[in-house]
């Protein structure tokens, strides 16, 4: 099978524990990366610098002086990829350990494919406590009409090309949302994309995410893509409007409620 890179960013307010998971996850796949491409994304902290050194023969990494944000900083770790398949993930994630493989295989498959996802399992404390499920739509089609609304895939959890995202400018500069952005323009572009169906990782979920999920900064970010993706030509306007409603109203639901919504509707 193809040789790949594997695609993370790491800032100081990262735990070092949950980045020694991810980091295993990633070096123990049943085919193991050809490279982990680290970025360093700012000054970080001892206790993560202990674990980088820790971790330093299986790394490449780039150092970013000062904190540029998830989205330019992936843009300079990606420039660094030496493969043309390339395998996100995040520092506080865990992989299952043949995500890669499937991943890899469905591109042997399928060579005209420039995304392939999956499905999460989200938990909370150890990947044992799975509470949810976070499905994405699996076919090119489905996954290009879901995308005008939400997002279509699970960002810790694809692997893509890297000519297909540097042909699109790669990662704009957003605080909040930019594989959103990113992915959306790719599909309107025409770059073709999957998701297989099944959970390939563990995602951390935990208060801090509800919190983000609950502020006015993500949910702002979320309708300006929208609305992007309408000004291009790729969303319509009711979609845009039925986007900017639906967030406004999530965003003033208590906390409480908004989680319910959540787990209710929006996760298995």
């Amino acid at each position: 099978m193809e040789k790949y890179s594997v695609l993370m960013s790491l800032y100081k307010k990262e735990h070092p524990e949950y980045l020694r998971l991810a980091l295993d996850s990633m070096i123990n796949q049943t085919i193991r990366p050809d490279e982990i491409v680290l970025v360093e994304d700012g000054p970080l902290t001892d206790e993560l610098y202990a674990v980088v050194e820790e971790y330093k023969p299986y790394l490449h990494i780039v150092i970013n002086e000062k904190n540029l944000g998830l989205g330019l900083a992936l843009n300079e770790g990606l420039k660094a990829c030496k493969n043309e398949l390339v395998a996100r993930m995040d520092t506080d994630d865990i992989s299952k350990p043949d995500r890669c493989e499937k991943q890899l295989k469905r591109f042997e498959e399928k060579p005209e494919l420039a995304i392939v996802g999956s499905h999460i399992d989200e938990f909370v404390g150890t990947k044992e406590n799975v509470i949810s499920q976070r499905k994405v739509p699996t076919t090119s089609e489905d996954i290009y009409n879901y995308a005008k609304k939400r997002s279509a895939f699970n960002h810790p959890a694809v692997m893509y090309r890297k000519s297909a995202v540097l042909a699109e400018g790669g990662y704009s500069d957003l605080k909040r949302n930019q594989d959103v952005d990113l992915f959306g323009r790719m599909l309107f572009k025409g770059h073709e994309a999957e998701n297989i169906d099944e959970a390939l990782l563990w995602f951390r979920s935990s208060d801090e995410l509800a919190a983000r999920r609950k502020s006015w900064e993500n949910t702002k970010s979320y309708i300006a893509t929208i609305k992007k993706f309408w000004k291009m030509g790729y969303s319509s306007f009711s979609d845009y409007a039925m986007v900017a409603v639906a967030q406004t109203g999530m965003f003033i639901l208590p906390a409480k409620m908004q989680n319910w919504v959540y787990k209710k509707f929006l996760r298995k």
